[in-house]
């Protein structure tokens, strides 16, 4: 028996969903990567402003902010564990300028990035890991072509410094 069409409007579009998810599964991946809204929409089967729309609708923020959101997260880690500045971790992220990283994190965190990592290395735990093993560390992960987290990945190699941020 079909479906009354009064029904099949209110269930939700399985392919669209699927097709935004591998859309947010690509910021997810390559956050750190510097990522264009056209491409994004691409790999979901969108039109760049019916992205954003659909996008909105099903996560309840625009791919802007849920990858800045991603990017700040990311940074508030490195901010606790690793011993590299502000700057290094501003761009490891995927920010692209200072400025907008520390606003971002500031609306985000509710506070600076310096003032974020004071509080947290104030609460103590394991020394952080020297930024020098970070920074080679990921140049090793992008050189190889390969995600720590996904090993049979292969970076699009863009952005040499970030690839191994993920």
């Amino acid at each position: 028996m079909a479906t009354p069409r009064h029904v099949r409007a209110l269930l939700p579009d399985v392919n669209r969903l699927a097709h935004l998810r591998d859309a947010k599964d690509l910021m997810d991946r390559d956050y750190a990567e510097p990522l264009d809204l056209d491409a994004i929409a691409r790999e979901a089967g969108y039109s760049r402003f019916h992205f954003i729309r659909a996008f909105r609708d099903t996560y309840g923020s625009t791919p802007r902010d849920y990858l800045s959101a991603r990017r700040v997260e990311r940074a508030r880690e490195l901010l606790r564990t690793a011993n590299l500045t502000v700057t290094e971790v501003c761009f490891l992220v995927g920010f692209s300028s200072l400025g907008t990283f520390s606003a971002r994190f500031k609306a985000q965190a509710g506070l600076s990035p310096s003032e974020y990592r004071a509080r947290e290395v104030g609460k103590g735990g394991p020394p952080p890991i020297p930024g020098c093993f970070v920074l080679m560390w990921t140049q090793a992960s992008a050189q190889s072509g390969r995600s720590p987290d996904h090993p049979s990945s292969v970076s699009s190699g863009t952005n040499d410094r970030e690839g191994g941020t993920r």
